[in-house]
This record gives structure tokens, sequence and C-alpha cells, in this order.
């Protein structure tokens, strides 16, 4: 029976192949009709058998592009239009209700061209198909057309236009498409800004041996480059990007290279070859630091990425001797690689070729750029291996079908699966830093509701737009304290909301007042006549984790982290709340500590480690323990006098107390660095946690004085490290399962940066699943400030107004 139906599919189906993709199938099924991109998605109409049309729908989902992620399949009957063929139509427009793709890894095809010497894309820097290369970093808008993007200044030649029209290729419309005769071009230059004559890829490959820093433009910004191997040329880029100690990440050729360094798991190879190649932590191995002098000084673990773009891969190659195919990828490779982020002075990564001869000055020896622009300001993504215990929370969708209108709901994969399936197929993993290859995918919402800009907080900022029952939060922006941090603020705001096509109907902000965030939320409001609603910093950590897992009702909340502005205009950062929705209880909070000299103790462990002697009355110990620090006796005095010691309940500064008092770290060099020290200290060590009554009766605090005392005379750092750890796991989980009893409430989520530490998480969440609760934790955006964009979106959308 002849039939007709008008078909739209949405989701993520916007530069993934998925038009040629539907062309084939048609093709396949013998239906006419067309299809086109427009801004809510993929619009088909089809004609032909009835038997094929359902076929047809069935398809779309379980046979999707490698990179498609069908959100939804509706159809309709309608009208024959009689057409001859089936065609891909120009694009329309309307409002934007789809989404952006992310950036990929270069796939195997493409690989395998770029090194074959018969082919015409040999070493080619720009290779891309529809199943990979960049998609958001170069998109200024929907729907996702060449013209739309950065390489709109680079038109087809004529072999590369027969491919883009040859439905059998696999370049099928694929708006990346280019060769080396039409696409952009790479140039070396020297530090003068000066043009390198020769082969560029060979060049800076010459320089990297010899020492030299090099800027290399990738697909979200710059990144300084140099051997990892060379421990003068470490040195030196840590001297000249003022980076002292915190560690670099390494990029390698493969595995192979890596397995005499790192610590190599089934878990750890899916996450490294995955398409979106993030950098993964990775437990080092013993010659690691020998290996890698400088790269990851101290610290148990080690980042490392493989190659991604096409350049990356042709720097190996090169160092490889540029062999024909793609044998050599199996073997390992001598060649190890910094691989940071160009972003001098805690500042956004660098983007434009002027910018970087300006802005790098001084920190590169040479500059490989090439002439496609930068749309998107994007870092690397930073993940973890978690344990398998931890995996997001069941959606509630399912597949719905009608007579009149058939849907086939849930986001699904090329494999038929839906997304949240897709990702439970894969080892679990906690976000670092959520950027290059995750963003913008969306976050599904428990339910649609008017749209939200969250601006985030002032630290790890990022910002989430809602849309329907999507959220959409941006890539990592980083620390709001420096003019150009908060200009890429503002232009990633100004992109969010241009390329998702969102007016937002409610402005939702931190209660710090003096954050750049803060300010920007409520002028955005005033000039718009919308309601401006502050989120507490702890309640936003809790909703993001509870909007994730789409949980609805009341939960107990655990927020732990370095600061956060409290309702009462306090430093908090050991939470126990009660959280239902727009509302939120305190339940209790850790202990009180001094924080002698405010902000500065922060930085100085020793600080904390006094501040804990005084806590536990202790004052005559602390110019005696710390002696080697002049201030020593000053800060007693201040302590004792309660002068410029202001109180807080931080996890973060507990961690650096347990740090200072033995011994790890007296000065942090970077954010987190006792705490992660700490850590590593207590890997593979298996204590008894101490007994105690660790929570006050009249307060509901926690007190971990006992814990602390413990730690004063304990020479042993490994053995301290790991009674912390156990016993701080212990005594969270004796206050979280009696708050549960009493409130009866049976979940509880996890939030806020203390997370990212995997022994406390790991025995906290054993001990309170052993209890019968449901423990929620972050999974698709970062544990900490990170993700409170979208806890701070969550909340606005549960506000009643």
């Amino acid at each position: 029976m002849h039939a007709a139906q008008r078909i739209r599919v949405t989701g993520l189906v916007q530069g993934v192949g998925f038009r040629p993709f539907v062309w084939r199938l048609a093709q396949e099924l013998e239906l006419k009709g067309w299809v086109r991109n427009d801004a809510r998605g993929v619009e088909i109409a089809a004609e032909g058998d009835a038997r094929h049309l359902q076929s047809l729908l069935l398809r779309l989902k379980s046979d999707a592009p490698p990179l498609a992620r069908v959100e939804d399949v509706q159809a309709v009957a309608a009208q024959p239009e009689g057409r001859a063929e089936f065609v891909i139509a120009e694009s329309g427009g309307g409002a934007a209700t789809t989404a952006i793709g992310h950036d990929t890894g270069i796939c195997n095809h493409c690989l395998a061209e770029m090194f074959d010497p018969a082919g015409r894309r040999w070493r080619h820097a720009f290779i891309t198909c529809t199943h990979c290369g960049p998609r958001y970093t170069l998109s200024r808008g929907l729907p996702y057309d060449r013209a739309r993007t950065s390489m709109a200044g680079f038109p087809l030649c004529a072999d590369c236009g027969k491919e883009y029209a040859d439905p059998a290729d696999r370049r099928f419309h694929a708006e990346t498409a280019c060769c080396p005769n039409c696409g952009p071009q790479l140039r070396l230059l020297d530090w003068h800004g000066e043009a390198v004559a020769g082969d560029p890829i060979a060049e800076t490959l010459r320089r990297l041996k010899v020492g030299d820093i090099i800027a290399i433009k990738g697909l979200g910004g710059f990144h300084l480059v140099c051997d990892a191997r060379n421990g003068d040329a470490v040195a030196r880029l840590r001297q000249r990007k003022q980076r002292e100690e915190k560690p670099f990440a390494i990029m390698a050729a493969n595995v192979a290279s890596l397995a005499d360094r790192v610590v190599l798991d089934a878990a750890a190879l899916a996450l490294l070859h995955a398409p979106e190649r993030p950098i993964v932590l990775l437990k080092k191995r013993a010659c690691a630091d020998a290996a890698l002098p400088g790269v990851a000084p101290g610290l148990a673990w080690l980042g490392a990425m493989l190659p991604y773009t096409p350049l990356q891969w042709l720097l190996f190659h090169e160092a490889a001797g540029r062999p024909a195919g793609t044998a050599w990828l199996q073997g390992p490779q001598a060649l190890t690689l910094v691989m940071t982020s160009a972003n001098p002075g805690g500042e956004p990564l660098v983007t434009d070729n002027d910018e970087a001869l300006v802005r790098l000055s001084g920190i590169a020896d040479a500059f490989l750029l090439h002439d496609r622009d930068i749309v998107v300001r994007c870092d690397d993504s930073v993940v973890r291996v978690i344990d398998d215990s931890v995996r997001p929370a069941r959606s509630a969708q399912g597949e719905v079908e009608g007579q009149a209108t058939e849907s086939h709901q849930g986001p699904s994969t090329s494999s038929g699966r839906t997304e949240e399936e897709e990702r439970l197929a894969l080892p679990s993993f906690q976000f670092i830093r959520r950027a290059r290859g995750y963003t913008p995918r969306p976050i599904k919402l428990a339910a649609a509701g008017p749209s939200v800009l969250a601006v985030g907080g002032g630290l790890k900022n990022t910002v989430c737009v809602t849309r329907g029952d999507e959220a959409f939060v941006s890539q990592h922006i980083g620390d709001l304290d420096n003019a150009a941090a908060c200009g890429f603020f503002e232009e990633t705001v100004a992109h969010l909301l241009d390329v998702l096509q969102v007016r937002p109907e409610i402005v939702a902000q931190d209660l710090h007042p003096d954050f750049h965030s803060s300010r920007y939320a409520g002028t955005y409001a005033e000039r718009h006549g919308l309601p401006l609603v502050g989120v507490q910093h702890h309640h936003a950590h809790i909703a993001a984790v509870a909007a994730e897992h789409q949980h609805s009702g009341p939960l107990l909340g655990l927020a732990l982290d370095g600061i956060g502005h409290g309702s009462d205009g306090g430093a908090w950062g050991g939470e126990l709340l009660r959280v239902d929705g727009s509302d939120f209880r305190r339940l209790g909070h850790l202990h009180e500590l001094p924080l002698p000299g405010s902000d500065r103790a922060a930085r100085e462990p020793w600080r904390m480690a006094a501040a804990a002697l005084h806590v536990c009355g202790r004052d005559d110990q602390i110019a005696g323990r710390f002696a080697h620090q002049a201030a020593a006796p000053t800060v007693a005095q201040m302590l004792a006098r309660r002068l410029n010691t202001p109180l807080t309940s931080s996890t973060g500064r507990l961690f650096d107390a347990a740090a200072g008092l033995l011994g790890v770290r007296d000065i942090a060099a970077y954010e987190g660095q006792a705490a992660m020290l700490l850590e590593g200290l207590a890997e593979g060590v298996c204590i008894s946690p101490l007994e105690a009554n660790w929570v006050n009766a009249e307060t509901g605090a926690l007190d971990l004085c006992p814990l602390l005392a413990a730690l004063f005379d304990e020479d042993d750092a490994r053995r301290g490290a790991a009674l912390f750890h156990t016993t701080l796991a212990a005594a969270l989980a004796e206050w979280v399962i009696a708050a549960a009893e009493r409130e009866q409430i049976k979940t509880i989520a996890l939030g806020g940066g203390c997370f990212l530490n995997q022994i406390l998480t790991s025995k906290l969440r054993s001990q309170l699943n052993d209890a019968g609760l449901r423990v929620l934790e972050a999974q698709r955006i970062p544990p900490g400030d990170g993700g409170i964009s979208l806890g701070q979106a969550w909340v606005a959308l549960n506000k009643e107004f």
C-alpha cells in the first residue's frame, strides 16, 4: 500500500552525517521525497510502500550514524507529493530546538587515508568526514551548514565537491570536508613572527627535539607543547608559564607508548580511545617520574591523552619516519609531548593567530598556525575512572507509540541503545573538567520548564541555559578573577544563548555578591525585566546532582568543598542539607575551624594545621611545631586573640589541616595540591578508622577534633593519610545515616569538589549503600564548581513565582 509521511527527528542529528544516512536508507527502501536540516533538527518527507516507511521509522533510531543521538522520532500521515526521487534539500529556518554536535577525534577511516601516500589527502592536517572532526568549536549557528561554520571561507574544489555530492561517499554533505587544494593551510612562525622555511610539521618536530616550546593551534584553542622526556624543556615551560608545580598532561601516540609509565586497565583504555578523547587521570608506575621529569611532580596520577586532531597525529607520524599505512600505530613510539593549555596567567585559552603572537610571546619559541578560525574557545576535558558501583540514574522515559503519531523516544545511538544505555556500556568515569568532546551535549531534565540562564560561581565557572526539558552546560570557563576571564564568561553566555536561540525567562546566580557572574546576572535580569533567583552555593551542588538524575521530591545532600557563601554570610564547605526543590534546610555542618589570615590560610596548609592545634587546645605547640615558619608566633597570637580568623566549615581546609599536621605540605603551589598529595599517600594503605562520638548532639555539627588530635604525633605520613581518609569517611557515614533515619529519607546526593577524592568517595559510598541508602553522584558534570550552574538552573525551575 502506498503511503506518505512527514517525519521529525530531534536530538543530536546535525553535523553527524544524518541527512546522508537518511538518503541512503531511502534509496535502499525505494522511498521518494526529501530530507533537510532546520532549527528543530531533521525534517523528512517520505512516500512509498507503507511497510518500507515503517522500516524507515525504526531504522532512523536503530541504525543512526555513530555520532548521532536520536532523542525522538515523530511521524504523521501526509499527502503524497509525487516526487520522482529522494533528495537532500536546502536547510530550513525557525526557532532552534536542536543542538550542534560536539568535537570528536579523527576516525580510523580518515586516519588510514591520511597515512596513504597514494591518496590525495596524504599528510593532510585537516582531514575529516561526517563521522569525525570539529563541530561545536567551528560553528556559528544553526542549522549546521558549512556557511555557518569557520569553513565557509574555504570553497570546495572540484574533487571535494564530487565527494560532497556522492551519496556513496562518507563525505556526502560533510560540511567540514576539504583537501590540501581547498582547505586550511599550515605555517610555522618563529618567535619574531617570521615564516620558517620548509615543511611545517618536520620543522616543528625538529624544534621539539632540541627542547623548544611550540604554540600549536588546536580545535578549541592553542596548546603549549614540548618534549615531555626533556626535563630542561619542561622546566623552561614551567618557568615561562609561571606554573611552578601544577601537573602537566601528556600526549602519546598510542597506549603501547604509555604502558610502561601508567597503569592501564580496560576502563582506562576505553576512555583513552573514546571519540571524545579526554585527558584521563591514570595511576603512575614507579618509573614515570624518571621518564617524564617534572611533568607531574609528587603526585600519584598522570593525565594522559591520545592524539585527536590530524595535526597532532602528523607530529607522531613524522617522528616515526613518515611510514605508509597504519601498522606503525600498533607499536610503542618514543615521542611523548607535554600538551598544556595556552592560557598564560590563568587567562582564557588563546584562540586567534595574532593574539597568540602577542600573548604567548616570551613563552613559545615558535608558532604552528593555520588559517581556520576557532569560533568557540574550548579546553580539553579531564576525567578519571571510577568503580562500577556508580551508574547514572535510569531515566523515566520510555517508548510511546500512538496510532496517528508514532514516537520512538529515549536518546538513541548507532547501536540502537538509548544514550543512557550507551553510557552504561562504558566504564564509569567522573568529570574533573567538562569541555571539548562533551560540550554542548544536553542533560535531560525531568520536565520541561521556562528557559533559565544560570551563571555559575566565581571559580571553575560554567554557565547553563535550559531549553524545554534540556539543560546545556557550557564548556569550562575557569576562575573569574581577571578581566579576560570575565570577558570569556560574557562571550560564552552570548554564544550559548545565540546558538540555542533562547531568550531567558529566569536568571539564576550564586549568593556571593562580589562574583563577576553575580553582578552580571543582576544587570542582565534588570535590563531584561526578568526574575533573579539567588541560589546558595551548596544547595546548588546538591541540586546539580538531583537534576542530572531527574530526581523529584526531598533528598539529603552532603556538600563537601573548599568554600561557598553561606545563607548567613559565613564560609561554608562541609554541609549536610535537606533539599526539596527550591528549598533547603541546613541539618548540620563540620565543626568550624578558624582561618588564620583569612584567604591566606587556604594557600598555606600549615596555618590550618595551627588552627587545628588551637581548636584542640594545643596553642602552646604552634610556635614550636612550625618554627620553620617565621609567622608561626604571630599566627598563634592571632588564633588566641581571634584576630583576622574567620570561621569556616570547609572540608577542603580540613584536608589542608591534615596535610599540614602530617608535614605533607606547608605551602600549596596550586589549589587542591595538599589534598591531592594526601590522597596519593593514602593509596593502598589499609587501616581501621578511629572510633569516637563524632556528632555534637546540641548543634548537629560533625566534630573531627579527635581525628586531628590523632594526627598530631603521627610520624608516618602514609599511615596518617590513610587514617584520615578512613576515619573521615566513617564519621561522615555515621552522620548521614543518622540524619536519614531522623528525616525518613533514603536518597542522598554527594556534591562538591572534595568528591573528586576517590578514596573518600568510595569508602563513603560503600558504607551508605550498606545502610540501604540510594547514593546519587555527579557523572554528567563535575562534582565541583563546574556543575553548580546546572544546580542553579534546577533550583530556579523548581521555584514558584
